[in-house]
């Protein structure tokens, strides 16, 4: 533990701007848009947009290769042999090279090729995806790695127990998913969990409820459903139907009957000097931070790894979700389970938004694929569902069932429908709210 003349002796200037500056220049580069030429979006959208205009058609081979790396990486590392979860997706990650291939060459069957398949899943998701989740991991290190996190993490504690019935060391996790990425979230869980910090219950309610896609992964779904001219209202709004969402689930089997007793339970804070003790905390994780250069490095690594081991699984298990979602019922079937939920508010789109995020089961990305051409309500409550539903099968299920928290896939399941219902229950009368407001 850290003496209290460590926590409460007065911070150096160079400690004091090693918090400040990169935290300043993170919030700025991932939430205050600006207008370059005729486009309004954050600095990093404009950053991607501009690589991409360098890359030319070279983005295309860029993202093949990242793709095959990821098929590789698996073998390589021996990760294949570790669980039957690592060799299915072995296997999807194989077929995603294969359709990577076709959707560059033009080779295969032409249902393939058309124009809401290979070439929109690759043009409007993979290459994106390969551009913005490395070049977005070096900027993450200016919001993770100097203090804001930590900061931020000990202001929130008084309301993690009381609405989420977590500790206030899982405000880290909430952030970290969002600003990071869920597999960020989930590392970070399953290590506090093996250490007994954490309860089954508590492990659940974290990976479930707020390990979903990055604030970065965000810019893809808001691009690909029109939505950057609203930016800022659709990421807060997303982050707190998400988090709203997590507040009821917990509350309701599966997880309200886990089991929810830690090894090591978290010292409840005192009232008072909650400000005081946050710049503290925020100073001390400022002054025990690496460089600037160390920190890029390492967040620039990760997000390549992430990049690799995703953009495969997106491009299979997308492109299986496309076909299914065109070519047979399931979809539809399933869908109407959350009819209900989005009928409730006239909206016309009605069937389409229940079906699409039905197909966010599969990936995570669908319901705003399915969605794009809709109107301004039903995709703004496709864009919310995409990233509050949390769970979906080409990336964030398969992390889950890697780590060493008790959840089946049958708990994970019944969790999934409940976050769908409620995200549409809530996210098209926003939608609406959000219309009038761009309106006035």
């Amino acid at each position: 533990m850290t003496s209290s003349s460590n926590t409460t002796a007065a911070p150096s200037l160079a400690t004091v701007l090693k918090l400040l500056i990169p935290s300043a220049l993170g919030i700025l580069i991932f939430f205050v848009p600006m207008t370059i030429g005729d486009r309004t979006t954050i600095p990093l959208d404009h950053m991607v947009g501009a690589i991409r205009d360098l890359l030319g058609g070279a983005s295309g081979y860029y993202a093949l290769a990242l793709i095959i790396a990821g098929a590789l990486y698996p073998i390589i590392s021996g990760r294949w042999r570790n669980s039957t979860t690592e060799r299915v997706f072995l296997v999807f990650k194989v077929l995603g090279v294969a359709a990577a291939v076709m959707a560059l060459t033009g080779w295969g069957p032409a249902a393939l090729h058309a124009p809401d398949m290979l070439p929109f899943l690759f043009g409007k998701l993979v290459i994106p995806v390969g551009l913005i989740v490395p070049i977005g991991a070096i900027f993450l290190a200016l919001l993770i790695s100097f203090g804001l996190l930590e900061l931020i993490g000990v202001l929130v504690q008084p309301v993690m127990r009381p609405i989420w019935r977590t500790p206030g060391r899982s405000a880290i996790d909430a952030v970290a998913s969002f600003v990071g990425s869920y597999s960020i979230g989930l590392l970070i869980t399953n290590r506090v969990y093996v250490a007994g910090q954490y309860s089954a219950r508590e492990a659940a309610i974290i990976a479930t409820g707020f390990s979903t896609v990055s604030a970065t992964f965000m810019i893809i779904v808001a691009r690909t459903l029109d939505l950057m001219s609203v930016w800022n209202l659709y990421f807060w709004l997303t982050l707190l139907i998400t988090f709203i969402v997590t507040a009821i689930t917990v509350r309701l089997p599966p997880i309200s009957r886990m089991d929810d007793s830690a090894v090591d339970q978290e010292p409840v804070a005192g009232s008072g000097k909650r400000l005081k003790t946050a710049w503290q905390v925020g100073v001390k994780a400022a002054s025990d931070a690496p460089s600037l250069t160390s920190s890029v490095w390492l967040n620039f690594r990760e997000g390549l790894v992430m990049a690799i081991s995703i953009l495969p699984t997106i491009m299979s298990v997308g492109l299986i979700g496309l076909l299914i979602a065109k070519y047979t019922p399931l979809f539809d079937w399933l869908g109407w389970l959350f009819y209900p939920f989005v009928a409730i508010w006239g909206l016309d789109d009605a069937a389409a938004l229940a079906q699409a995020s039905a197909a966010g089961l599969a990936e995570m990305f669908l319901p705003a694929l399915l969605m794009a051409d809709a109107e301004f309500v039903a995709r703004f409550a496709a864009g919310v569902v995409s990233v509050s539903s949390v769970l979906f099968f080409s990336a964030s299920i398969p992390c889950i069932m890697a780590t060493r928290i008790p959840l089946s896939i049958g708990r994970i399941l019944i969790v999934w429908f409940l976050r769908v219902a409620f995200s549409l229950l809530l996210a098209v009368p926003t939608g609406m709210l959000v219309q009038a407001l761009a309106a006035s």
